[in-house]
């Protein structure tokens, strides 16, 4: 596996590939791998004949008062873990190559209507950070097939616009959730929780996996539904930040019936933010 750090040097290696009509699968990451980004390398194998992986904290999706000093950053077992899983490339660029202007001077891409609602709302700029550097990674890398996991939700729908509405030749594929056997998923910020918190933190599943029980049975009050999931978060020590249900397409309020919908919730645990979501179809008439 090569290590690229240069954008000059990746684009000559993506040129050589396209000349040769090679396909090209793409995993963006922010490092600290864990076995949710290996069941995406994995993914992405069967969608390209080479397969390249990124390891960048973006600091444009991080507020003055987030984590970006301390995000952990684990460079040599990523390395090792993507040797393992075969990718062909490991991107690993410096703030300053990705934004040789600075990141406050950067061209912003925007989805507005995605980007404020649900971890927007807690997170002002976030999503505009995550929408920016994935559209330059994709640039960059020209795949065919880019792999994301299902369980930064909103995160996936914002980048699914994103290519959709800039007409990037690129498809975006959604891989599920890879979850420890307590249900809890898996999450490069899980390393911040004390062994305590980590006992509790499974019950932000349970929460999510009651209220899909409950939509999938025929229940309408969705009201009801997401102040039980905020209360029992609560009741296991969380500082919840929201519990709602939404359409599954394009996280509208939902309404219909019969319906693809999504449970989303994020939580706090001391340091630890934790989200997580559930699909599921709703039976019953939600109304309009």
């Amino acid at each position: 596996m090569r290590i690229i750090t240069r954008i000059a040097e990746l684009r000559g290696l993506v040129r050589d590939w396209r000349l040769a009509r090679e396909s090209i699968a793409f995993v963006p990451t922010m490092g600290n791998l864990h076995a949710g980004h290996a069941s995406l390398v994995g993914a992405a194998h069967t969608h390209g004949r080479r397969v390249v992986a990124s390891v960048f904290v973006n600091p444009l999706q991080f507020g003055p008062n987030e984590d970006f000093n301390a995000y952990p950053r684990t460079p040599d077992e990523d390395f090792a873990l993507l040797s393992e899983l075969g990718a062909d490339v490991l991107f690993l660029p410096t703030v300053e190559e990705m934004y040789p202007k600075g990141s406050a001077g950067s061209t912003f891409v925007d989805v507005p209507d995605l980007s404020n609602i649900l971890c927007g709302a807690f997170r002002p700029g976030h999503f505009q950070g995550v929408a920016t550097v994935v559209v330059k990674l994709l640039n960059l890398v020209q795949p065919d097939v880019a792999n994301f996991g299902e369980k930064d939700y909103q995160q996936l729908t914002v980048i699914r616009t994103s290519v959709e509405d800039l007409c990037l030749p690129v498809r975006v594929v959604g891989a599920p959730t890879v979850r420890a056997e307590d249900g809890l998923a898996l999450s490069s910020r899980n390393r911040y929780l004390t062994a305590e918190e980590r006992a509790r933190a499974p019950q932000l599943y349970r929460a999510l996996d009651r209220a899909r029980r409950s939509l999938e049975s025929g229940e309408t009050g969705i009201a009801e539904i997401e102040r039980e999931g905020m209360e029992a978060l609560r009741a296991a020590g969380f500082r919840p930040d929201y519990f709602e249900v939404r359409m599954a397409r394009r996280l509208e309020r939902p309404q219909g019936r019969n319906v693809d919908v999504v449970v989303l919730a994020a939580a706090r645990l001391s340091r630890a933010r934790l989200i997580d979501n559930l699909q599921c179809r709703a039976t019953g008439d939600l109304g309009n």
